[in-house]
């Protein structure tokens, strides 16, 4: 019997509403497909379950991405090892502009086993189920880390005045593309040192247990 088979057997074409607690087919489509819904918005159940957590840094020239002196930010470091931390957002709005234009993006790197060096603290985070305990990663405002291994760019800062610079704010959402283990980091950078911009940098992730 074949797994569509199956599927026929378990479920059918228009299946009713039901209470909660009752069982009932699967729903299927007129082509026997299977129908399914989202119970609550993509993010509800993590976020209710206190797993997931945000990080903001206002940064001042974010440095280009291949220089591990003043990474940042945020800059998130994992030093646990029981979780391991899922990018899911970043986001940046700008309030001076920069007289270098540059990509902004993430970088990060392994063999992180301490945490960085001369790291400034991060200037807000939390857990995005208010009042939830604190993440097992730790973000920082900037820092010096080991060799960063990669630049992934998101967006773009530009040299054109802040009245004629676009103000809304920069967001991408990312959705578990980059994982973070244990000793292992990631971190908002830029492909060219953006001298003189000023900028709010958010980070948005997921942690999960390592396994």
């Amino acid at each position: 019997m074949s797994v569509l088979d199956n599927v026929t057997m378990l479920g059918e074409a228009g299946t009713s509403r039901v209470a909660d607690g009752v069982s009932a087919k699967l729903r299927l489509g007129k082509d026997r497909e299977l129908i399914t819904g989202m119970a609550h918005s993509l993010y509800a159940e993590a976020s209710a379950r206190g797993n997931l957590y945000m990080a903001n840094a206002i940064v001042t020239a974010p440095v280009i991405w291949t220089t591990e002196a003043g990474t940042g930010g945020p800059l998130l470091w994992n030093g646990s090892t029981t979780k391991k931390a899922s990018i899911l957002a970043v986001g940046w709005g700008i309030s001076v502009v920069s007289t270098v234009a540059a990509a902004i993006g993430l970088t990060g790197g392994s063999g992180q086993p301490a945490a960085p060096t001369t790291a400034t603290a991060i200037d807000s985070s939390a857990n995005l189920l208010i009042g939830g305990a604190a993440s097992a990663c730790t973000p920082y405002r900037v820092g010096t880390t080991v060799a960063n291994q990669f630049f992934l760019p998101l967006g773009s800062v530009s040299t054109g005045a802040l009245t004629v610079t676009i103000g809304d704010m920069n967001w991408v959402r990312l959705d578990g593309l980059i994982t973070v283990p244990p000793s292992c980091f990631v971190s908002v950078a830029a492909s060219a040192t953006a001298t003189t911009l000023v900028a709010n940098f958010g980070i948005i992730w997921e942690e999960l247990d390592v396994g």
